[in-house]
């Protein structure tokens, strides 16, 4: 296999109902491109019959294809990662085998880099998600851009190209946590968006839960900001300044209204009011203090980030 132009990289999890309808649909898009191109599976530990039916293609095209083999689940990222790391082509597009980014649009990312832009985002059309995904997807788009400056219309869209450069610069990273798209834009010169196609899922049921949605959107925000933390501590300062002016107030009123010193003096000694305002802020500045300390601490350990079990590929 020679040095192809395009690298399509694909993350596989148990996506053994959609792989023969993506086979079916990816090659036949990819040879009327007509660049030199190469095909990058990497299975995510999949449970299923992934792995076998990903050794089968790669039997029946072993010209264009190859694939990653996980020894265990390390996450959609991680698979991107690896891709990026294994890749040969001048260009990359990611893709999500699901087929709701169809592979007929690979080339609309294709034309946009021919016009002198090293990094292009997607926007889902017609988005086929539930009303409360598409909502969500707004707000959370709303938070980051205004907390990371980085500005994505659609973020949760997988279909996406990177050049060289930009692949390069994020191998080098090793961040143990990212959000591989932002970290893009941040690095590249001159980026766009253009608008693709989306469908329904051909088969199965979406990776990511609720909880994973917010996981990946904390990792994005903790990951290219610290503006939560300087909100917290603005936050923390009022909150203090308030509980004060509350805690004066209260206890001046409870001064005069007693009968005698003594009961003014335990007026002073009751804290209630000040434990009401304060846990709260306490309790979730020491959680937010503690994403950060976590990322720290997953960074320092410095161990690898995914491991490969076998990698396959015709010999040059």
């Amino acid at each position: 296999m020679t040095q192809p132009i395009l690298s399509v990289i694909i993350p596989v999890y148990n996506e053994e109902q959609s792989l023969p309808l993506l086979f079916a649909r990816l090659y036949p898009a990819l040879d009327k491109l007509g660049v030199s191109y190469e095909v990058l599976f990497v299975n995510d530990g999949s449970r299923d019959r992934s792995a076998a039916l990903l050794r089968e293609q790669f039997q029946q095209r072993p010209d264009v294809t190859r694939v990653v083999l996980f020894s265990g689940n390390f996450g959609q990222h991680m698979a991107i990662i690896a891709g990026f790391e294994h890749c040969r082509g001048s260009r990359a597009v990611t893709l999500d085998a699901d087929l709701q980014n169809p592979p007929e649009e690979i080339g609309k990312l294709l034309a946009a880099m021919d016009q002198g832009h090293d990094y292009v985002g997607s926007i889902r059309q017609e988005r086929q998600d539930s009303a409360f995904r598409r909502h969500a997807s707004r707000a959370m788009n709303w938070v980051r851009e205004r907390i990371t400056r980085i500005r994505m219309t659609d973020q949760g869209c997988m279909l996406r190209a990177y050049d060289r450069h930009i692949i390069d610069a994020i191998k080098a990273s090793h961040e143990v946590n990212t959000f591989i798209p932002a970290l893009a834009y941040s690095y590249a010169g001159n980026p766009t968006e253009i608008e693709v196609a989306h469908e329904e899922r051909a088969a199965g049921d979406s990776k990511y839960s609720l909880y994973s949605l917010i996981r990946l959107n904390f990792d994005l925000v903790t990951g290219f900001s610290i503006v939560p933390l300087q909100v917290f501590s603005l936050l923390g300062m009022f909150v203090a300044v308030m509980s004060v002016l509350v805690y004066i107030g209260v206890i001046t009123q409870r001064w005069i209204a007693a009968d005698n010193m003594r009961e003014g003096l335990m007026a002073l000694w009751d804290r209630d009011i000040l434990q009401f305002f304060l846990t709260g802020l306490v309790l979730f500045g020491l959680g937010l203090l503690g994403e950060y300390v976590g990322r720290i601490y997953q960074q320092v350990r410095s161990r690898p980030r995914y491991l490969v079990q076998a990698i396959l590929e015709r010999k040059q």
